[in-house]
């Protein structure tokens, strides 16, 4: 029933903090209330008045007329009383008196705040509404189409490129450190290397990715031949009797070096010289021997142990942590820095991507709805207990009259239209009561 609109006004939105503290204005807003309230109240002054004139008027003889305005101006001092009773009711007791069932938001205000809280829980919180929402909203299509632009890619890169930042900054060195210790060298000390290790050489073997190397040695080794050739006729010279002559033992190099070049040459050239398939046999038979044989692996885990026992080694997992937060730091913070221009452009394809391709939309969309869902899901209760503690912290008489500071303008309309509804209806009842009486 709202014979006289109200006339409505933005409510500001408190700024950020907890409690009432984020209410402002109230001194406009206090002093637009008491304007409000002053014209609620004179209508029913008004009413009054053309009561009390009316039924002068009418018990002196007035004419039929008055009789109808008389009932109109009652009816609408009844209706005003109402309403007024019924505004207040909500923040105070009426007339100081405590009469049951009034100063409800005083009273009730926990109550108000735990049936807020579900409300927002039943209505907003739940996975339904929540999933609904978040696959009509299409973040996937807008967020690929906003961060397909270079200078949008760059802010993003550029974001995360100041959280990065921060969360290395906050790490302290020694505590990554104990982590890197603790993660690494342990894990590390704790797996046993030879069986790993024998898987990978058994793999490499299979595919026979360990040609290459098997070629690479045999080339150099038929170089090196090729180039010593002062060196091995030395070598024979020293190792030949005192009493060989040196023609003889002139022979005797040229011979050996020319079987030597010979045989690296044959080595080089023939892919199935029996060199080379006894080199598969020794790495396939050692590949064997570190996943199965005890005597290997524990020369393995003996090697191991000398390794990350070595000081350089030690020095080097100790300085790790420095070092590699000193690259981030310096990528980080230069945005021409081969990090970031290629973070950016990572990031730009992946927008492309997902405005053209459609599978990859429904994807991240449904990765955002599933991870939404998980999180109202399980910590729906705990968020909206928010609404009901942060309530339950507040001071009663202050809730109250913060929340008529927001509302009670509004309100005062109620005793507006409560005044005139019920002069119109006064009005109708006594013209049907004539009618009806004649």
């Amino acid at each position: 029933m709202s014979a006289v609109a109200p006339e409505t006004e933005p409510i500001p939105q408190p700024p950020g903090g907890s409690g009432l503290a984020g209410f402002s204005d109230d001194e406009g807003k206090q002093a637009r209330l008491r304007r409000m309230k002053l014209v609620a109240t004179g209508f029913l002054v008004g009413a009054a008045i053309v009561w009390i004139v009316f039924l002068y008027w009418e018990h002196h003889g007035g004419p039929a007329f008055t009789g109808y305005v008389r009932s109109a101006a009652e009816a609408g001092m009844v209706g005003a009383f109402a309403d007024w009773f019924a505004v207040t009711a909500l923040f105070r007791h009426p007339l100081g008196l405590k009469i049951p069932h009034t100063a409800i938001i005083p009273r009730k205000k926990d109550q108000l705040g735990e049936s807020l809280s579900d409300f927002v829980g039943e209505n907003f919180l739940s996975v339904p509404v929540v999933s609904e929402k978040l696959r009509s909203a299409r973040i996937a299509s807008r967020a690929g189409a906003w961060i397909s632009r270079r200078e949008n890619a760059e802010r993003v890169t550029a974001e995360a490129a100041t959280v990065v930042r921060g969360a290395v900054a906050v790490l302290r060195d020694d505590e990554v450190q104990a982590v890197i210790e603790q993660t690494v060298t342990r894990r590390l000390v704790a797996q046993e290397w030879g069986p790993p290790m024998g898987k990978l050489l058994e793999g490499i073997l299979d595919d026979g990715s360990h040609r290459r190397v098997v070629d690479l040695i045999c080339d150099r080794a038929y170089d090196w031949v090729r180039l010593n050739y002062d060196t091995v006729m030395s070598l024979v010279s020293k190792q030949a009797p005192s009493w060989s002559p040196r023609f003889v033992d002139g022979l005797i190099g040229d011979r050996l070096y020319a079987e030597a070049l010979s045989f690296a040459w044959a080595v080089k050239s023939d892919q199935d010289h029996p060199l080379r398939k006894a080199i598969d046999r020794f790495l396939t038979s050692f590949a064997g021997d570190l996943q199965h044989e005890p005597d290997t692996i524990a020369r393995v885990e003996a090697i191991k142990a000398q390794l990350l026992a070595h000081p350089d080694v030690q020095d080097l997992i100790s300085r790790a942590w420095a070092t590699g937060k000193a690259m981030i730091l310096d990528a980080a913070e230069d945005p021409s820095s081969e990090l970031r221009r290629r973070a950016t452009d990572g990031v730009t394809r992946f927008g492309e991507r997902m405005v053209v391709d459609e599978a990859l939309r429904e994807k991240v969309d449904s990765w955002i709805v599933d991870a939404a869902s998980y999180v109202v899901s399980r910590y729906a209760p705990e968020i909206t207990a928010l609404i009901s503690d942060t309530v339950k912290r507040w001071d009663g008489p202050e809730t109250s009259r913060k929340i008529e500071l927001q509302v009670g303008r509004d309100l005062q309309f109620i005793r507006i239209n409560g005044t005139v509804v019920g002069a119109l209806a006064g009005l109708i009842i006594y013209t049907i009561g004539v009618l009806v009486v004649g």
